[in-house]
């Protein structure tokens, strides 16, 4: 396999996506914040002092989606035509999904592995004066659609 991201010199470059046709593009992660109950109980009632820790973590996700170019040194800015956060809230464990959409010459894999780190990361900055000892974990790719390479699945398990 080829690795792109280097020069003649074996030296980072951006991979130029110039000749490359738009195609439509997805790609969903999910990231896992890991908590205690006592944590997930105060989250669900409104009852960190921080504000609402699922509004707040949603806008940063998408945020993080729309600057991923500026925090992932390689990848190229993308005009996104959609950015979502949602999420399935356990007992002990928050689980963060984003989807991101948009027409071009390269997939958006980063932009929604992004969103959900952000989102992780904004859930144990609001709760961190409640819990220190949270986890972010199993942060993954889900689903990748569009370009040459087609799609990638995770099969549920």
């Amino acid at each position: 396999m080829e690795l792109t991201h280097f020069n003649e010199q074996g030296r980072a470059r951006m991979v130029d996506v110039s000749e490359k046709p738009q195609t439509f593009r997805v790609a969903r992660a999910a990231a896992t914040v890991n908590m205690a109950k006592t944590t997930m109980e105060k989250i669900k009632a409104g009852g960190i002092g921080k504000g609402d820790v699922l509004a707040v973590a949603q806008v940063a996700g998408i945020m993080a989606a729309k600057k991923n170019s500026e925090l992932i040194p390689m990848c190229h800015p993308l005009l996104l035509t959609k950015a979502d956060i949602s999420f399935d809230l356990k007992d002990t464990a928050l689980h963060i999904f984003s989807e991101i959409r948009c027409r071009g010459e390269t997939g958006v894999e980063m932009e929604a592995l992004t969103a959900v780190s952000v989102a992780a990361l904004t859930v144990y900055d609001m709760c961190k004066a409640v819990q220190r000892d949270m986890t972010v974990t199993d942060i993954r790719l889900l689903y990748k659609e569009g370009g040459k390479s087609g799609v990638y699945k995770v099969e549920a398990k």
